[in-house]
This record gives C-alpha cells, structure tokens and sequence, in this order.
C-alpha cells in the first residue's frame, strides 16, 4: 500500500475520492490507485473520469438540458405486487388497464385504505370535515364547498368518496401521486384544491411520517414553492381561507354566498373540538423546534441533542444557493454543466462529512432546497442525498413518495380519475 509522506492528512475517501475541487485536492493526500493491464490513464484522470460519471448519473436523462421541468411517463416504473387480495369493483379490463399499481388488499375500512394507499393516517378532523361536508352536500360532499369557496376535496377524500375504486385511465405508479403538486414535497399531503389558474391548494404537513400533521399549510404551484401554515386542523385553515376570501369580495352576492358556510363550519369545529385559531400553541412550539426555514418556508425540524449534533447550516445562503441551482440547470451543454457542478459537489462534501457526524439535518436542508428549485436536471442530484437524509433520520416513508414523485413529477393532470 502507497504511503503517505506528503505531510497533509488523508482523504478519508482515498483513491476513490470524487471531488474535483482545488482546495480539497492541494489540502488532502489521495493514494494512487492501482493500474489495471491494458489501462493507460494516470490517477488524476481516473479521479475527473469519476467526478464525470458522478454528475453524469446526477442529471436526468433527458433531450436536452433546461431548466424547466418535464413530465416524464411513469408507465414502466416498477411497483411491489400485492399477493393477497384485489379490489372487488375492478374488473379485469379496468386492472389490466391500471397495472402500474398494486391492487388494493380486500376487505379493508376506509381508514385502513386511505393509510394503505397514502402510506399515513389521516388525523380526526380530517374525517370530521368529511362529515360537515355531507351535511352541506349530502349528495355530493366533494363539492360542497365548492360553490361558495371554489374549493373542492380531493387526495385522501376520493376514498371516502370511492372514486379511487376505479381509475382504469391512470397509469401512475403510486397512489402518493394523487392530486400530488409539482413543489409538493413529501412532507405534505393535499386534501382540498382551488383554481386551476394558481393551482392553490390545501394539504396536511408532517414532520414525521409515522406522526400527525403539525400543521394545515397552502401553495399555490403556478406562483412559488412557498408554504405558509393555516392552522392545525382543516377547519381553522378553511375559515381562515374563508375570511380572507371576504375580505378580497366586493362584490355583496358573491360575499353573502362565502358568509352562508361561516356559521355553520364554526358550529362543527366547535362541537368537535377543533380550534379556529390560525396559529395554535402547538405550532408556536413547533416553529421553535425549526432548524432552518428552507426555500419552502415552512421549516425542517430534525432531533438534535443538547451538545448540538444533529444539525449543521450548510455553508451558503440561500441567494447563493438559488445562484449555484440555476447556472447548473441553465447550463448549455455537458461541459459546461460539468464546471458549474463544482461549487455543489463542494457543499455535497460537507454533507458527507456531516453525515459521518450524525448531522443529518444539512443533507436534508440541501435535499428539500433542490426538490423545491424545480429544476429536473437536478433531480438525480436529489436522488443522491435525500432518500439517504430520510433514511438517516428514521423517514423512509417520505423517501419513497419522494423517489415517486421524481419518476412522475407534473405541473398538471394530477388526479387519477
């Protein structure tokens, strides 16, 4: 074995070190790796072919290089069979037709089938909205809002409805990915839609998949990435949706007709127990647990102990950030990419050495900044280093809506019905 009389540290990845950066390789010691018969390049090509693979396999195969974007077929995308059970109403034409998806197991409850198609629990006022809905419209509770507040329930809410019985049209390998929004990241979980023109929508955030949500929160998907929280329940967000509605009307018709459900929704969440307040103690006690805010403002929250291990910034702003993400996905070509890849492979590095630290919270900060960025060429970077961040942290269900998401990440036509 080559020894080191450089006088500089190791690489604790040796010979197999990717980064290209000139600090790291004037700062570490890199062995040589061993020559095979018939192999003509010295190790310091061995190390920039590497580095090229890397970023290689961290672009999106795709036509050309953009930062847009693209809708990409999930028809061949490779889903677990489900051995015990189909669903009773799907005949074999509908199944045969529906095959990216396992069939659901037999004879469960709506709760069990919602948690079994959704991977979570829905909290009590999910199920509570539900039935103040169909006091409204008995006939069609999907809608009942529809009329006054132009929002209508969708995601979860299609069980309860039993629409997502049949949905032989759809090819979408998971059922995560219903009414799942382009800058929705797997934390949250849309239950009620709104305009199509601003996409705004309504939807359940987690810290942790195995837990209740911490907070109803909004986007709007043709605007921004950014979520605000609207409460903790969907009660408190729809009156607050309600009131700001109002506000915005001038028209008298149109107000009477939003204030005709105000009473009646605050009658239901009180008899229920549901708070109407727009931010609760709870999520004032949460926002203090929040790490970092990033770029969809909502904030991280990862366990990080009394000495501090847990959680390290990453070592730029977000301006930076936003900076490095956008020369790479605006780049015109593989080498130009390939040199604006380098001031991120730099911060993947710290990840790295954060990760080794038990300091997850960097990787996942990097990894949810890049999913909001919106950029497909980044999203086998994504793949790199957020499955792995969700792993670490005991979150491996928020890691397989993510790798669903990325095989079939739209703007539009997001329902499987």
């Amino acid at each position: 074995m080559e020894e080191n009389d450089s006088g500089k540290p190791t690489c604790k990845y040796g010979g197999d070190c990717y980064r290209t950066n000139p600090q790291h390789l004037e700062g570490f010691w890199h062995p040589k790796k061993g020559k095979r018969k018939g192999e003509n390049q010295d190790s310091d090509d061995e190390d920039a072919s590497v580095a090229k693979k890397r970023r290689s396999d961290a672009a999106e195969p795709e036509p050309g290089i953009s930062g847009d974007a693209e809708t990409k077929s999930s028809e061949n995308y490779e889903v677990e069979e489900i051995d015990d059970g189909e669903d009773k109403d799907i005949d074999s034409s509908v199944e045969s037709q529906d095959s990216a998806r396992p069939a659901t197991p037999p004879n469960l409850g709506p709760r069990e089938e919602i948690k079994w198609k959704f991977t979570m629990e829905m909290p009590e006022d999910f199920y509570d909205f539900w039935e103040f809905c169909k006091s409204v419209n008995k006939k069609n509770p999907q809608d009942a809002l529809k009329a006054s507040l132009g929002l209508q329930l969708v995601g979860p809410y299609d069980v309860l409805a039993g629409g997502l019985k049949r949905t032989s049209q759809s090819k979408r390998s998971s059922y995560c990915l219903h009414w799942r929004y382009y800058y929705d990241p797997p934390e949250f979980q849309t239950i009620i839609r709104g305009d199509d023109t601003t996409q705004h929508h309504l939807g359940y955030f987690r810290d942790e998949p195995n837990e209740m949500p911490v907070f109803v929160a909004a986007n709007s998907a043709k605007k921004n990435c950014s979520f605000s929280a609207q409460g903790d329940n969907i009660f408190a967000a729809v009156k607050l949706y309600m009131d700001q509605l109002s506000k915005a009307t001038k028209d008298k018709a149109e107000q009477n007709k939003i204030q005709s459900l105000h009473k009646p929704l605050i009658d239901w969440a009180k008899k229920c127990g549901h708070s109407l307040e727009s931010k609760t103690q709870g999520m004032k006690i949460r926002e203090k647990k929040v790490v970092t805010k990033t770029f969809h403002g909502a904030g991280i929250v990862v366990p990080v102990d009394a000495s501090g291990v847990g959680y390290r910034e990453l070592p730029e702003t977000d301006a930076n950030l936003k900076r490095i993400f956008k020369k790479i996905a605006d780049s015109k070509n593989e080498a130009e990419r390939n040199t604006n890849f380098e001031p991120l492979d730099e911060i993947i590095s710290f990840v790295q050495f954060a990760n080794d630290e038990c300091d997850y919270g960097e990787g996942y900060e990097l990894g949810i900044d890049l999913f909001m960025y919106g950029s497909s060429v980044l999203h086998g970077t994504i793949r790199n280093i957020l499955p792995l961040a969700y792993t670490l942290l005991r979150r491996e269900e928020f890691g397989k809506i993510l790798e669903a998401h990325l095989e079939d990440r739209r703007k539009d036509d997001l329902s499987m019905l």
